[in-house]
């Protein structure tokens, strides 16, 4: 179909299987319509160097499409041509963007915020509201995913406290049945995601020092020609496995819904281990559940204090 070569995964020049995108020049974009015409689980064209010469869009009808051009006025055209036919319009404008930046307009990610827990062995105070360097900790979580690349972040939370923390910084999604377990709010955050969404960040409020360098590893790795349905971030202790943040394709999220109790990806990717990758990230995946490891965690990363000017 066409003769560009972009490392992204679930883009195509080929029939593929399954539901996918295509990525293609501008001087092939008419085949590029036909296939889209044929293919109902096609839902985004990204045109490379939009043609002079526009061709009847209406294929693109309910569908994504992303024109990258240097040329304004052509992008101006074929953008409004493409509305007009009642597609989603994106534009890039640039000669032709890095693969990075067209694998995220092609593959978006949502985060899913796992706030609801318990914190029950923390003496009766609710983790997520600990101070860590200069705001609760539940922030950082939100900010890392924010921060790193996600187009879309929930909180799943089950205390009123914790909702009033996150204070506008994500989407909001109650959780009346946590106490039934992880499983319960996994449900709900995968269900509050747009549909426009390719796949889901599964990160823990309480890992403060995961920051949105280990998000944007996980999502570069996700996107890339040949990874696996689910990447995960490796773990820092001697033992080799896998912690969570993790991104999981949406071609995952049927089984992740069947889960029951205080189940959570691991319960899938474990038994299924050929369909996760593990990727080093920068940061640390500590999470914090007790006293002890909250005053470590304060201990060895202390809040930075403000330089006083003269």
């Amino acid at each position: 179909m066409s003769d560009l070569e972009v490392p992204i995964r679930g883009r195509t020049y080929r029939e593929p299987d399954g539901p996918h995108s295509v990525v293609v020049r501008g001087r092939d974009v008419v085949p590029a319509l036909q296939h889209v015409a044929s293919r109902p689980d096609c839902a985004t064209l990204a045109v490379v160097g939009v043609p002079d010469a526009i061709p009847d869009l209406s294929a693109l009808a309910g569908r994504k499409v992303i024109a990258v051009d240097a040329d304004s006025a052509r992008l101006h055209d074929f953008a409004k041509a493409a509305t007009a036919a009642a597609a989603e319009v994106e534009w890039i404008r640039a000669a032709r963007p890095s693969s990075e930046r067209l694998a995220a307009s092609l593959l978006p990610v949502g985060a899913v915020v796992l706030a609801a827990g318990s914190s029950s062995r923390m003496g009766g105070t609710e983790k997520l509201l600990l101070d860590f360097d200069g705001q609760p900790m539940v922030r950082h979580a939100i900010e890392a995913a924010s921060n790193g690349g996600c187009h879309q972040v929930v909180v799943v939370y089950a205390s009123k406290d914790v909702a009033s923390a996150v204070d506008g910084a994500a989407e909001l999604i109650h959780n009346p049945d946590a106490a039934q377990g992880m499983s319960t709010s996994l449900r709900r955050g995968l269900a509050a995601l747009r549909s426009d969404m390719e796949g889901a960040l599964i990160v823990l409020g309480d890992q403060p020092l995961v920051g949105s360098r280990t998000v944007a590893a996980l999502l570069r790795s996700w996107r890339r020609e040949g990874s696996r349905p689910a990447v995960a971030m490796a773990s820092s202790t001697p033992k080799p496995r896998w912690t969570p943040p993790v991104v999981l394709a949406r071609e995952l999220w049927p089984e992740l819904e069947q889960l029951e109790g205080d189940s959570g990806a691991r319960q899938l990717l474990d038994a299924h281990p050929e369909l996760l990758d593990v990727v080093p990230a920068q940061g640390r995946p500590d999470d914090i559940d007790t006293p002890d490891d909250y005053a470590k965690i304060v201990r060895l990363f202390p809040r930075k204090k403000p330089t006083r000017r003269p």
